[in-house]
C-alpha cells in the first residue's frame, strides 16, 4: 500500500509481501513515538514471539526528529535522528519477530493538531488492511501531549471504520504515567515476566534514547517489576513482571461516548475509592 509521507515505509523482518503481512497481524501497537511500542505493548509481542499462529504489528506515527540527545548523539541534526531512530525501530522488529513495523514519519505538531485528519486516515487504511484482533495504544490519561493525540487519532480512526471493523479488545497502556491507581477491578494486568532476556534486547537497540540520558530500559523492567511486586498487599507475588492497561474498548464500540468523561471515570471512581478508605479508617 502507498504511505502518504515521502518518508514513511512499512518494514517486515521476514520479507512477506507487505500486504500478507498485514492480513496475518493479530496483535497491533499503535504509538506515537519509537520505543513506546516495547515499552506499552511488549504483551502483544509476548504473546506472538514464536507463535504459528499470532502475530505482532506496529505502528509508530510520529517521525521521532525531536528526540533529547547526548553522548554521540550530542551534534546529530533533527534529520539525522530520525534516520537513526527509524534504524532502531527496525532493529527492535527484526529482535521481537514482528510481522510488520510501519513507520508513519509524521511530525509530532501533526499529531498533536486536532484538526488534522491525515493521520486518522491513514491509521484508518493500515487497520482496515491488518484487521488485527487486539490493538494497544497509549492510556488516556498519560502525560505526553503526543501520545494522547495519537491515541486520539486513533480513536477517531476506529471510530471512523466501526461499522465494518471493530477490535476484540482495545487496550491503553503505560509509558509517560502509570496505571497502578486503576481501581483494582479495573485495572487490567498483562503478566509479562516470561522472556526477559527478549524484553531486554527490545528496549537495548535504542542506543540513541539510552545514550541520550533517558534510562527507559531501566525504567520500564523496574517499573514491571514494581507493578508485580505491589499489586497484591497480601499475596505472595505470582509474577515477576507486569503491566497494566485500562480498558478502550467501550470507546470503540459506542462511538458517541465521550472521551474525556470516560477516562475521568475512572478518576472519580479512584477518588471515591481513597475517600472511602479514609472514612472507615477514622470511623
Amino acid at each position: 500500500m502507498k504511505l502518504h509521507n515521502s518518508g514513511a515505509e512499512i518494514f517486515i523482518p521476514d520479507g512477506l509481501p507487505p500486504e500478507d503481512a498485514l492480513k496475518r497481524t493479530t496483535h497491533l501497537a499503535v504509538s506515537a513515538h519509537q520505543d513506546d511500542i516495547e515499552i506499552m505493548a511488549y504483551d502483544g509481542i509476548l504473546k506472538c514471539f514464536g507463535s504459528a499462529d499470532s502475530w505482532f504489528g506496529g505502528v509508530v506515527v510520529t517521525d521521532g526528529a525531536g528526540s533529547p540527545r547526548d553522548d554521540i548523539y550530542a551534534d546529530y541534526t533533527d534529520e539525522h535522528m530520525r534516520a537513526i531512530r527509524k534504524t532502531e525501530q527496525k532493529k527492535a522488529a527484526y529482535v521481537g519477530d514482528y510481522s510488520f513495523c510501519a513507520l508513519l514519519d509524521y511530525t509530532s505538531s501533526q499529531v498533536r493538531d486536532p484538526n488534522d485528519t491525515s493521520v486518522v486516515s491513514e491509521l484508518a487504511e493500515l487497520i482496515k488492511k491488518a484487521r488485527p484482533r487486539i490493538i494497544y495504544t497509549h492510556n488516556l490519561a498519560d502525560k505526553h501531549d503526543t501520545h494522547i493525540g495519537a491515541a486520539i487519532k486513533l480513536i477517531g480512526a476506529l471510530r471512523s471504520i466501526s461499522g465494518e471493523y471493530c477490535p476484540e479488545k482495545f487496550y491503553g497502556c503505560e509509558v509517560w504515567r502509570n496505571l497502578d491507581w486503576l481501581c483494582d477491578g479495573e485495572k487490567l494486568q498483562f503478566d509479562v515476566s516470561a522472556h526477559s532476556n527478549l524484553a531486554a534486547a527490545l528496549l537495548g537497540v535504542f542506543d540513541s534514547q539510552i545514550c541520550g540520558g533517558k534510562r527507559y530500559d531501566l525504567a520500564t523492567a523496574g517499573r514491571r517489576l514494581g507493578n508485580a511486586t505491589y499489586s497484591a498487599s497480601h499475596d505472595i507475588d505470582s509474577a515477576s513482571a507486569l503491566i497494566y492497561a485500562m480498558d478502550l474498548t467501550p470507546l470503540i464500540k459506542d462511538s458517541s461516548m465521550d472521551i474525556g468523561g470516560y477516562v475521568t471515570g475512572y478518576i472519580d471512581r479512584f477518588k471515591a475509592d481513597v475517600l472511602a478508605r479514609i472514612d472507615r479508617a477514622k470511623g
